[in-house]
Formats: structure tokens, C-alpha cells, sequence
């Protein structure tokens, strides 16, 4: 069953009592780890779970392939199951970062062949800005199985990115800040600056001024103009570690333009080599 990628908090609001929910609380803070279980324990939509970036949306570190590679999916599968999400379950996945951190699982259920699964649109700040039911009672989800497919190939890695920058058969576009992408700051990878020949998009820009993300048309018309032509199956997101690259494949699928692939490991895979190039400042169009 395939579902919207996002749902409104009205919506979501109206289905709380639907024994095929399963609402997920990924707030998360890069510089406070601990924060986003912290902001839950406090209160959360009524039901939901907490899923932790490091620790359940991500697999072990070996200092090369980026801070949140991907996890096995087998394994991800089983933290799911315990988590009480089932093959029939309707997932809602919200955060209070306009979408960053839940786009992440948001993919990763789709990489697994479960497409129902939605963001919640404008997330946490829209929840309680609608003035919807707030909890602090923990959820204690009756674990069940997740049946994983076999991963879409959805993924590139470092070598294809290169090679695809080279031969100019791949558009690389990074979802980081544009004072990062320049390389102007650096406030978490010990090298500052872009993969050489990648286009910025800051993940941001997919949302409106309130919070919200802006209409299919808008964002099909400013991604095809990114796009310039190519098909999107040629576009290839990344970021700092494979999360707000997310939001950019999220707002795609919200446009109704599929097909773009993930690097997972991102700047912080890539500049982990000395090897590999390393560019500042903005590239030209």
C-alpha cells in the first residue's frame, strides 16, 4: 500500500484511533545527541515512539563511511519490529526540524519496499500550533515482524560518484547549507568545502515560510529547472552524512519526480579520504 509523502496534522489528527498507525518521533539534535529523546520524554504526539538517528537509523561507523551509515537491513528490520511497525502498518514520522531528520526513515522504509509511510507536514511546531492532543505517557508497542525486500537500488557510492562527476552522466546536489557547501564553515566534518562538479540545494529552500513544504508545482517547477533537462534518475543527493539528502528525495516524491538515488556516506564519507578532491566556494551552473 503506497500513502502520501505527507500528511497533514489535521489528517493525522483524525486517524490517531486507527489500529494501522504507527507514529514515530525522530527529533534529533547533531549537537546534543541526546536531545531529541529528551524533547519525547517531555511530550509527543499521543502514541508515538521515539527512533534514535545514531542508534536505530544508522549502522556502525568505521571512520569511512560516513557519521550515519546506512544500517543492515536485516537488522533495521528487526529494530522496526520491535518497534511495533508491521508489512500492513501506516507509518507517520515527524520532527520538530522542518522535516530533516524524518525524510530519513521516511527513505529508509521505501528502500525497504514499504511504501506506507508519510511525513508529517510542518511537523512537531504544526502539531501543536493546530493545538492537537500532546502526551507524555511512554508507548509500549506489542512487538511484531517487518518483512524487508530486497533494498531498492537506490544508493550510490563514492566510486560512482566520481566516476559519474567525471563522464558528466551524474548531477550530484548537496542538501547542506550554503556557507557549508562553500566551505566557508565547517561545524562537524574535520574538512570544510563539496564534493568537486556537485550543485547546492539547501534542503530548506523546500519549505515555505511557515514551515510547511511548498506545493507539488512549485517544487516540480524549481527541481526540473535544477534538473535542466536531465532526467531525474541521473541526480544523485547527498549532505553531510546521507539524512537531509533525504529531504530533497522527500520533496521530489511530493513533486512527482521519482527516480533520484541516495549517497549514503556523503561529504563525511568522502572527506574521510585524503585521496579525494575537495572544492570550495560555489560552483557555476
Amino acid at each position: 500500500m503506497s500513502s502520501p509523502a505527507l500528511i497533514s496534522p489535521e489528517a493525522l489528527g483524525a486517524r490517531l484511533a486507527d489500529p494501522t498507525l504507527r507514529v514515530v518521533d525522530v527529533r534529533h539534535d547533531l549537537m546534543n545527541p541526546g536531545g531529541g529523546r529528551v524533547a519525547w520524554s517531555t511530550g509527543h504526539i499521543p502514541g508515538a515512539i521515539h527512533l534514535h538517528l545514531d542508534e536505530d537509523l544508522s549502522g556502525p561507523k568505521t571512520g569511512r563511511n560516513g557519521r550515519h551509515p546506512l544500517p543492515d537491513p536485516l537488522e533495521f528490520a528487526q529494530v522496526l519490529g520491535a518497534a511495533g511497525i508491521g508489512d500492513t502498518d501506516h507509518v507517520v514520522v515527524y520532527d520538530d526540524a522542518g522535516g530533516a531528520f524524518a525524510a530519513r526513515l521516511w527513505w529508509m522504509l521505501r528502500w525497504l519496499g514499504h511504501d506506507a509511510v508519510s511525513v508529517l507536514d510542518g511537523g512537531w511546531q504544526a502539531w501543536t500550533a493546530a493545538g492537537l492532543p500532546v502526551s507524555a505517557e511512554v508507548a509500549h508497542p506489542v512487538s511484531t515482524v517487518f518483512t524487508p525486500r530486497t533494498p531498492q537500488p537506490w544508493t550510490v557510492d563514492a566510486a560512482t560518484v566520481a566516476a559519474g562527476l567525471a563522464d558528466g552522466s551524474l548531477m550530484v546536489v548537496d542538501a547542506r547549507a550554503p556557507e557549508r557547501y562553500r566551505g566557508e564553515v565547517e561545524p562537524i566534518d574535520p574538512v570544510a568545502g563539496h564534493i568537486p562538479g556537485a550543485r547546492n540545494r539547501f534542503h530548506r529552500s523546500n519549505l515555505d515560510d511557515t514551515g510547511r513544504f511548498k506545493s507539488p508545482e512549485t517544487l516540480r517547477a524549481e527541481f526540473e529547472a535544477l534538473l535542466g533537462g536531465r532526467p531525474a534518475g541521473e541526480l544523485v543527493c547527498q549532505c553531510g552524512s546521507g539524512v537531509t539528502a533525504c529531504h530533497n528525495l522527500l520533496a521530489m516524491a511530493h513533486a512527482g519526480i521519482p527516480g533520484a538515488r541516495l549517497y549514503p556516506g556523503s561529504w563525511s564519507e568522502w572527506c574521510s579520504n585524503p585521496a579525494r578532491p575537495v572544492a570550495t566556494g560555489q560552483e557555476a551552473p
